[in-house]
């Protein structure tokens, strides 16, 4: 896609921010989350969180936004200090990254984690690390063609009584 512009999101992106992101997950995890669980995403309680979490102020988190050619928002992700404890503080970790399902291959995804890991060398982290379905092909090989590898990190979380098993992925940043 020409013309992607990524910035910092605004309060006002909210509810295009909440739409990309479950209709992210209900594109992304059919066949990896139990489907009555997806079919129960909505875009309104996920917009009435994220102002939650803008109101209370963010703190070290980072959200960017990708805008289209007409300035919609087409594409979301959202970095930070890497939160679990099983490895020493110190790197980054992007929590999320998501595109409008009917953009996936357009570059935009591309376009969001490039300016991620460029601001977080810029914040002096050596590595970026990111959770992903162990079963979501797609995105592991958008992250492995990113030259993310796994690290050995794995976890199962359960979602609706199903067991959703993740693998972590790490990249050293320039600079690191």
């Amino acid at each position: 896609m020409d013309g992607v512009l990524v910035r910092e999101m605004a309060e006002s992106d909210i509810d295009a921010v909440a739409a990309v992101r479950v209709r992210g997950w209900q594109k992304a995890y059919t066949g990896l989350m139990p489907q009555t669980y997806l079919d129960g995403l909505s875009v309104e309680e996920d917009a009435s969180r994220r102002r939650e979490f803008f109101s209370r102020g963010l703190g070290d988190v980072v959200n960017l936004v990708a805008e289209g050619d007409t300035g919609e928002v087409v594409g979301w992700s959202c970095f930070g200090p890497y939160r679990d404890r099983d490895l020493p503080p110190g790197d980054a970790e992007l929590y999320a990254l998501y595109v409008h399902p009917a953009l996936l291959g357009t570059g935009i995804g591309r376009a969001l984690l490039d300016e991620t890991r460029r601001r977080s060398a810029e914040r002096g982290f050596p590595r970026l690390r990111l959770w992903v379905l162990e079963g979501n092909a797609r995105a592991r090989r958008f992250y492995e063609r990113a030259g993310f590898v796994t690290d050995g990190g794995a976890e199962t979380h359960k979602v609706e009584g199903a067991a959703v098993p993740e693998v972590r992925y790490a990249v050293r940043l320039p600079g690191a």
